[in-house]
């Protein structure tokens, strides 16, 4: 095969999206006779969605020179500007910044405006953005949308406008920002954007309707991005960063195995080029294993995290709330709020009551309230909604209201059903028990706890199904009556403490009653789970504390 053949070739796998054998084509007609310009560039391109990053940042540099030894100081400043742009990904700022200043020479020796002047505004939008300044970040993107306009750019036009609507959003604004996002996804959906642009906004669109708990946007975008990348099955740039996606709406859910597959695929992806997907990988992987109770495990996942340069709150805070240690999670999710722009403060909110409220200071916590209520005004969405009606109720529970509590905490429960969040709508259930019990409703009480700590334990999650059997007890107890002739175990639960009690092990157990360790093993962590304890020797004086001792 010739290499003007090869180059063919090349050029229609990459307008197909067959990004392996673009480069692989392109590779053997380079070997041949050396390629273009502008075919080093698409190579390039090729060579880093594949996750050949430093290949692919080498071939951009030939394609830079190449530019240069051709007279065309604008197509090298592109390439200079998209070198700055991926080494800024991959967190080489010297590099990148080096890369940024070169294009930017190139640049002011043009003779006329070029859309590259956009491009280059683009760090330093970013900078802005995730500086603490998106008033200042919103006038650099809206002249990088100028930019791609006047010059016909689509890329740089939609880039501008994703920016424009991320500080719209940052500066409290979230109507008005999704709506800009959605324009976005137009452009990008409708496939008129070149590759690495498109997945810089798929990515960026869904983490940003995360942070304004816009949950059905996040899940319709993620399931368009989840198309994209199919549709591209050897592409690892941003394919991480869907799969950290994919783990987080599972993780909502209540697929936690799912969503622990997920968030391992992300970390993979991570590893071989989507650097990107550290963050969200990791993360997920850490709320998973604390929901579940593992927080050893969750912090370590979140130390992992917080590798990517971003700080893994509100969940590490909240490792150490359930570790009992209120004082250390309240100056931590303080300090990591007080920091955060608007539209990561307010992701941090629902943590931040919750963990006020474990400290005691309701006054903090109904300020964190007000918050969330006024971002539901602005933005009726469901999810917020169900989250500042969670909030309103635990506050006022904690205040001594339980009877104004009922009301938001019963409608946040309603919304979390229906958007099908079992976690948090059972963590409500528990909270609207305790409001009827409070008000000497106890059977209704019963009720909303034994039905709140059976969707815990359904989920396997082990501290929020405690603290629920913690709310049962205090109801059984005060009525005279045990844990065990209340039912709170089944019988075979129930012949399994007593056999834990006599000291004997799962196996001896298994033999006695005719079960697998496997069986007892699960019988015993149920017991652990509804009974708050944490190990044998706790059960074991539960037993003869509460008379179920044989």
């Amino acid at each position: 095969m010739s290499a003007e053949t090869g180059i063919d070739q090349g050029r229609s796998a990459f307008q197909k999206h067959r990004w392996t054998e673009a480069y692989q084509t392109f590779r053997e007609a380079d070997k041949r006779g050396g390629l273009p310009a502008a075919d080093l560039e698409r190579l390039a391109t090729a060579e880093i969605l594949t996750g050949e990053s430093t290949t692919g940042l080498e071939t951009l540099t030939r394609s830079h020179e190449e530019y240069l030894v051709m007279g065309d100081a604008e197509s090298a400043a592109r390439c200079a500007g998209w070198m700055g742009m991926q080494l800024m990904f991959l967190g080489e700022q010297a590099r990148a910044g080096g890369w940024f200043a070169r294009g930017q020479r190139l640049v002011d020796e043009l003779a006329e405006p070029s859309a590259v002047q956009g491009l280059l505004l683009v760090p330093m939008g970013l900078g802005k953005l995730y500086g603490g300044d998106p008033a200042g970040a919103l006038q650099v993107f809206s002249r990088v949308a100028e930019f791609g306009q006047r010059f016909h750019d689509k890329d740089l036009s939609v880039l501008g406008l994703l920016g424009t609507g991320q500080a719209t959003l940052m500066l409290g604004h979230p109507e008005k920002g999704l709506k800009m996002f959605d324009e976005v996804m137009v452009a990008v959906t409708a496939g008129e954007l070149s590759p690495i642009p498109s997945g810089i906004i798929y990515c960026a669109v869904i983490g940003n309707c995360h942070l304004v708990f816009d949950l059905e946007r996040a899940l319709e975008w993620t399931a368009a991005l989840d198309r994209w990348c199919r549709a591209r099955p050897d592409m690892v740039s941003f394919s991480g960063q869907c799969q950290s996606h994919r783990a987080e709406l599972f993780m909502l859910h209540g697929a936690w195995a799912e969503a622990l597959m997920a968030a391992a695929a992300a970390q993979g992806l991570a590893v071989r080029g989507d650097p990107q997907a550290l963050y969200g990988g990791y993360y997920q992987q850490g709320e998973v294993e604390r929901l579940g109770g593992k927080l050893d495990d969750a912090e370590a996942s979140y130390r992992q995290a917080a590798r990517s340069g971003y700080e893994p709150q509100p969940g590490l805070a909240l490792v150490w709330l359930a570790r009992g240690d209120a004082q250390q999670a309240q100056a931590m999710i303080r300090r990591a709020a007080g920091a955060a722009d608007l539209a990561t403060r307010r992701n941090m909110l629902p943590a931040l009551v919750e963990i006020e409220l474990a400290a005691s200071d309701v006054a903090a916590a109904r300020r964190g309230f007000q918050e969330l209520e006024a971002l539901a005004h602005e933005y009726p969405m469901p999810m917020i909604r169900a989250v500042a009606g969670q909030a309103d109720g635990a506050v006022r529970l904690a205040d001594g209201d339980p009877s104004a509590a009922l009301k938001p905490l019963r409608e946040a429960w309603r919304l979390w059903q229906e958007l099908g969040v079992p976690y948090e709508a059972a963590r409500c259930e528990a909270l609207a028990g305790s409001a009827c019990r409070a008000l000497g409703d106890e059977a209704s009480a019963l009720m909303y706890l034994e039905a709140a700590q059976a969707s815990l334990l359904d989920l396997g999650a082990a501290p929020a199904a405690t603290w629920a059997a913690s709310l049962l007890h205090e109801g059984m107890l005060g009525s005279g009556a045990t844990p065990g002739t209340a039912g709170l175990l089944t019988r075979r639960e129930l012949e399994v403490l007593q056999l834990v009690a006599t000291g004997k092990g799962n196996r001896a157990i298994a033999g006695e009653l005719y079960l697998s360790e496997k069986t007892v093993a699960r019988h015993i962590s149920n017991i652990f789970l509804k009974l708050g304890l944490t190990s044998r020797a706790a059960a074991t004086s539960y037993a003869y504390e509460h008379g179920l001792t044989t």
